[in-house]
């Protein structure tokens, strides 16, 4: 995973990863956002569709090894299930086609984001942090309705849909390309949330434990891969503009955990998720955003695999951020 190139890029993506870091009190070794976590590991088995849409190994092959991270929102490593600000939650996806080859997906739990460039979310965390957050959002419609977005506590983590909102390009044989936005669809279709009151009653470990107690009861969980497929004048360069409802869904697989990491500390310490596809078949769009999240992963990534073991004093609490601490933790 190379560095970018664009030293304005390296500099916003480097102060972004203080920034959060400085928000949240993150303790060295843990991701300044959606510090909390846990990964899984299975197997993606691609439609017919998917080879048709892209010459991707993963969307080839009869069947693919993945790794799953699924977090909490926020820098905080101890961050309640429970907590309002744990949402919404992050789903990164990687698919493993060979040896030390991979190509990830990087998706959350609503479908919009708050800022278009880095230097906005720099702008949007110093208005939390200086108290003039009323000001930006007043003149930032896009970051006021994420901000303002429902965003309830599911009943499990495969109880609701993740959006992938960069556009990417699927490439086929002929070279004929397809623009999406990647989401994942819980297996059956429905989404489920909890209601206030039974949110009380949960554990603070709630979503965790579910899929813990899944995978070792020999149960696996399962989700499909979809697509919004794009039409001539979508927008590719701007993640905050959503696309028409109207757009076809198509299904290209489906994903499917049966087991969890050995080492889950070390290994989520360790593990970079790329927000670049970097595999033939699949290309990045126009959005600047993915060099900036790329360049921040990568940041983060190499400042927490130096850190000398992960610290166990980890933050409760949301310090400073007023609620709003869902919109500053979307650029990881």
């Amino acid at each position: 995973m190379p560095q970018s190139q664009d030293p304005t890029v390296v500099q916003t993506g480097t102060k972004l990863v203080e920034t959060l870091k400085g928000a949240f009190h993150t303790p060295a070794g843990y991701r300044p956002v959606h510090a909390k976590g846990l990964l899984l590991t299975g197997t993606f088995t691609p439609t017919p569709l998917a080879s048709r849409l892209s010459i991707a190994p993963h969307f080839n092959n009869p069947s693919t090894p993945i790794i799953g991270r699924f977090s909490n929102n926020t820098g905080i490593p101890k961050i309640p299930d429970t907590d309002d600000n744990a949402n919404p939650a992050g789903f990164a996806l990687r698919f493993v086609y060979g040896d030390r080859k991979h190509t990830d997906i990087i998706s959350h739990a609503v479908p919009l984001f708050p800022v278009k460039t880095g230097q906005e979310m720099l702008e949007f965390l110093g208005s939390l942090g200086d108290g003039t957050i009323g000001q930006f959002l007043a003149t930032h419609e896009k970051t006021k309705k994420f901000v303002e977005y429902p965003k309830p506590h599911p009943e499990r983590f495969d109880t609701q849909r993740y959006y992938a909102l960069n556009a990417f390009k699927l490439v086929d044989g002929d070279g004929k390309v397809t623009v999406v936005r990647y989401q994942i669809h819980p297996f059956l279709g429905e989404e489920l949330f909890l209601q206030n009151e039974q949110v009380k009653s949960k554990s603070e470990n709630y979503l965790f434990d579910q899929f813990k107690d899944t995978i070792t009861g020999g149960e696996t969980v399962k989700f499909r891969l979809m697509v919004q497929v794009g039409q001539d004048g979508d927008p590719t360069n701007d993640i905050t503009n959503q696309w028409p409802d109207d757009r076809k869904i198509k299904d290209l697989g489906v994903i499917e955990f049966n087991g969890l990491s050995q080492h889950d500390e070390e290994e989520q310490k360790n593990i970079i998720f790329d927000p670049i596809p970097r595999v033939k078949g699949v290309e990045p769009s126009d959005d600047p955003l993915l060099e900036m999240r790329a360049s921040v992963y990568l940041t983060s990534g190499k400042e927490r695999r130096a850190a000398p073991h992960v610290e166990k004093e980890k933050a409760n609490g949301v310090d400073g951020l007023d609620g709003q601490a869902d919109g500053a933790a979307e650029i990881h």
